[in-house]
């Protein structure tokens, strides 16, 4: 892991090509591709508490209402939760300002079977496919309720919280487009997210036979309505300290930096320096990983053009 080797350039910015180009290093290991059976298994580390309060929201079986810093994990512990628990690929629904409850619950696509029809057929079913949490409703993964994970709430329209409150409580929704259908139609095979499975709706009906486990991140932008917040488990996540952030470094670095406990030294600076810099100026703590990562690869993370770069401050309204 040494920094002292000088820095090989990958790209050099002279307009040239070269025969002697230099190998692509590996990239880090959280951007790597996994298999599939493995693609959710990334290292999380959270603290007792927290612990405990995700253990109540899977024994009330209520949405985890997660929130916290960008960069605290809020996302990442809902993949991390449905590895251990074996509820199979996470289903994400990501939230902006213009997303509706429809949007998640499914999709029919008029404009396909009004073709369909002109052509002499009509298989309705092959038109509508369900959304993350249409899916996350219908479906379970090797007979355990699947997790949904509603990423940045806050992002949304003001009245989408009040919006889920009927289909987070009941576990159910009707599809008007099947409802509608006469009665030799009553069951109709859909599509859902992420596979080729299909589920049957009854009289235009998606009910859930387990409750899923909802994961919703927000970063604290705006307040949810109280009847909403009634609802949820409330989780608030922490800023990592220095013990919390060299666990986290060594479990995402200890088997690709056989040399990590010689440069641990090193890692040690650079977490203080991250400590003091992100309690004055709002860095993530994936912005560390990636400074580990570029000081491995014989980078200076330190160098002012890079500092800017790699370790910029957040709350000026820079990327989340």
């Amino acid at each position: 892991m040494s920094s002292d080797r000088p820095q090989e350039r990958l790209f050099r910015g002279d307009g040239g090509t070269y025969d002697d180009a230099v190998p692509l290093p590996v990239a880090p290991p959280w951007r790597r591709p996994r298999p599939d059976d493995d693609a959710q298994r990334r290292p999380y580390l959270i603290g007792e508490e927290q612990v405990e309060v995700v253990n109540a929201a899977l024994r009330l079986r209520r949405p985890l209402l997660v929130t916290g810093a960008p960069g605290t994990g809020k996302s990442s512990l809902a993949h991390a939760i449905a590895a251990e628990l074996g509820l199979g690929p996470v289903l994400v629904w990501p939230v902006n300002t213009r997303a509706t409850l429809t949007d998640a619950l499914y999709r029919y696509d008029a404009i396909g079977r009004l073709r369909e029809r002109q052509e002499g057929t009509d298989d309705i079913g092959s038109f509508v496919r369900l959304g993350p949490l249409g899916t996350a409703l219908a479906t379970r993964h090797e007979g355990r309720p699947r997790l949904l994970l509603i990423d940045e709430l806050d992002k949304s329209d003001l009245d989408l919280p009040n919006d889920l409150l009927f289909v987070l409580e009941e576990g159910e929704f009707t599809i008007p487009e099947l409802a509608r259908l006469p009665a030799q139609q009553a069951q109709i095979d859909v599509h859902v997210q992420g596979s080729q499975e299909k589920v049957r709706v009854r009289q235009g009906t998606v009910r859930c036979q387990d409750f899923p486990f909802v994961v919703i991140t927000s970063n604290g932008e705006r307040e949810f309505p109280p009847a909403f917040l009634r609802r949820c488990v409330r989780l608030e996540l922490p800023e990592p300290d220095q013990q919390q952030l060299e666990r986290i470094v060594r479990a995402h670095f200890s088997q690709d930096l056989p040399d990590l406990d010689a440069q641990w030294p090193r890692v040690e600076r650079l977490v203080s320096s991250f400590i003091t810099d992100r309690d004055a100026r709002g860095l993530a703590t994936d912005q560390l990983l990636h400074a580990v990562h570029l000081l491995h690869q014989g980078v200076h993370p330190e160098a002012a053009h890079l500092r800017k770069a790699v370790l910029r401050e957040l709350r000026s309204g820079g990327a989340r």
